[in-house]
């Protein structure tokens, strides 16, 4: 049996890119369906989830914090992170550029026409430490969004829903494309189950069961299917050897559903996959203590002042700080042979400089709640913070060093971890603190840190002893590898259009988001900037969108 139908464009995937995508097509008169294996409450896909982060260059909001930036800092920024190196680098470059002249452009004024704003202070995230023409961000360029994930996907979810009450869209849930119809070297649609309904509320697993086939015909076919972090053996086997051996233990940052599946699909149809072995998995991971799916984690977004240990109780060595280089930080502690380290930290830091990547961990941005958003710059930790500190099962909190240290056995009860380590790193770091100056170069970082006002206001607490009693209680942290993003995909021309292995077009397929490794098949290179992966869902999104209207 099953069902055929026809339309313009089709578009695999109901996230963020895919989202904007079908906007864009419908923008220009096309008639469009949007297929998604899960079910209707998961529309918006990862980044309903996300915090909102969002990459820009000299905006207003940066000028008000008095962050002077330029296209042409945030370039050399972008390429020495990326570290291009490849052959096949060549789109992924010339995404990088086009992206940068759209953050730096029209990007922040195309949201605002959308109803999007911004909270007032800049994050500055991937610090890099190092030199000028090494990894990181020199400025701050993390805006968030008023509303955060949620915030970025309504005005395109909204827009979508409405075209599909008008009949110009339809959204078809539980669809599972399982191959892309090929005639004479052209994609001309899609081929798939059609499963059973599920009740799953958003990012919990859904029923794999088919009831039904369907086909639909379309003049151009965009593949906005997201990455592979929810599949965690899919993730070993592409793990590059340069980060070390992959952990053991993993939590994971996406659902079970970010499963990659729509990769392999796409190379059996003629699509080049490039750089699969480049990808962006966070170390700050502790487990959710309410999880919505399997191994479930959660982020920390840590501010500079946090003592990072390695499994044994070892410092983590310079520049691996608090939020200064992700992958860099992940190579070291996998080198330890242990897939688990610690933050060491007082009440104080947590206070101030703990976040939780998510919009469920930040109600008030979220909610857009000014009355809970107050509550940041009051005493005591932010509430999901607090929650964490007290429900989750990686927080060990203690009024002295020594019971600190036996809490963080009790956690790890067959770890190496060193007691006279810990001891000597915390009272060591302790002395540094008793003059201005210090060879400490954490120390000298965060109060470097504390020039720029938004740290000042609501990040970077003041420095202090870890063993100072009004700073107290001392709180350590077990942090974990946290799976989160494909760097790597479907190789694109600046069009979106995928290509093949030679080069060529291929005829009728257009790719967005996480499965075009963000455009082109990887513009982060190896490393990325951070705000950057909502940006390029809403650019490639856009670019595809555009591009396959067109060409019918």
């Amino acid at each position: 049996m099953g069902s055929t139908s026809s339309t313009d464009v089709v578009i695999v995937g109901a996230g963020l890119s895919g989202l904007v995508a079908a906007c864009e097509a419908l923008d220009a008169g096309r008639r469009v369906t949007i297929v998604d294996q899960e079910p209707r409450a998961n529309l918006g896909g990862q980044a309903w989830w996300s915090f909102g982060g969002l990459f820009l260059v000299d905006s207003p909001e940066q000028r008000r914090m008095r962050v002077r930036d330029s296209l042409e800092l945030a370039r050399q920024d972008w390429f020495a992170s990326a570290g291009f190196d490849r052959p096949e680098d060549a789109w992924p470059r010339r995404w990088a550029e086009a992206y940068l002249d759209f953050a730096a452009g029209e990007k922040r004024s195309w949201l605002r026409s959308l109803g999007v704003s911004f909270f007032p202070v800049v994050g500055w995230a991937e610090r890099g430490g190092g030199t000028a023409r090494s990894h990181g961000n020199s400025v701050p360029r993390f805006h968030i969004t008023w509303g955060t994930g949620p915030g970025i996907v309504e005005p395109f979810a909204e827009k979508a829903l409405q075209a599909e009450r008008e009949g110009r869209l339809r959204l078809r849930f539980r669809h599972r494309v399982d191959e892309l119809v090929v005639t004479d070297g052209a994609v001309v649609g899609v081929q798939g189950s059609v499963l059973t309904p599920s009740p799953a509320s958003r990012g919990e697993a859904s029923s794999r069961e088919v009831i039904d086939e369907f086909t639909i015909s379309a003049g151009a076919v965009v593949v906005a299917a997201g990455g592979i972090g929810g599949d965690h053996d899919l993730v070993r086997r592409m793990w590059p050897s340069r980060l070390g051996t992959p952990p053991a233990r993993m939590l994971s940052g996406v659902p079970a559903h970010v499963d990659g599946r729509m990769l392999g699909i796409a190379s059996d149809a003629g699509a080049h996959l490039i750089n699969g072995d480049r990808m962006w998995h966070y170390t700050e991971g502790i487990e959710n203590h309410s999880p919505v799916w399997e191994r479930h984690g959660i982020r920390i977004l840590p501010g500079p002042s946090s003592l990072w240990l390695d499994a044994t109780g070892r410092r983590l060595p310079v520049p691996l700080f608090p939020g200064f280089d992700t992958l860099g930080t992940l190579e070291h502690i996998l080198a330890t042979g242990y897939d688990h380290s610690w933050f060491v930290l007082t009440q104080k830091i947590i206070e101030k400089e703990f976040a939780l990547s998510g919009s469920e961990q930040n109600p008030d941005l979220t909610g857009r709640d000014l009355g809970l958003l107050a509550q940041r710059v009051r005493p005591g930790a932010p509430g999901p913070v607090e929650a964490f500190k007290e429900r989750g099962s990686d927080f060990v909190v203690a009024d002295s060093l020594s019971s600190l240290v036996e809490g963080m056995q009790a956690l790890e009860p067959s770890g190496p971890l060193s007691a006279s380590s810990v001891v000597e790193e915390v009272e060591a770091r302790d002395r540094e603190m008793a003059n201005e100056f210090t060879k400490d170069a954490q120390i000298t970082a965060l109060r470097g840190a504390r020039k720029y006002l938004g740290d000042r206001l609501i990040r970077v607490a003041s420095p202090h002893r870890l063993q100072d009693p009004a700073a107290g209680p001392l709180i350590a942290v077990r942090l974990r590898v946290l799976t989160r993003k494909t760097l790597g995909g479907i190789e694109t021309d600046l069009t979106g259009q995928a290509l093949s292995a030679s080069g060529a077009p291929v005829p009728g397929l257009y790719a967005a988001g996480e499965a075009s490794g963000f455009g082109g098949g990887g513009m982060h290179g190896y490393r990325s900037l951070e705000g950057t992966f909502l940006g390029g869902c809403l650019f490639s999104g856009r670019t595809a969108g555009r591009a396959s209207a067109r060409a019918l």
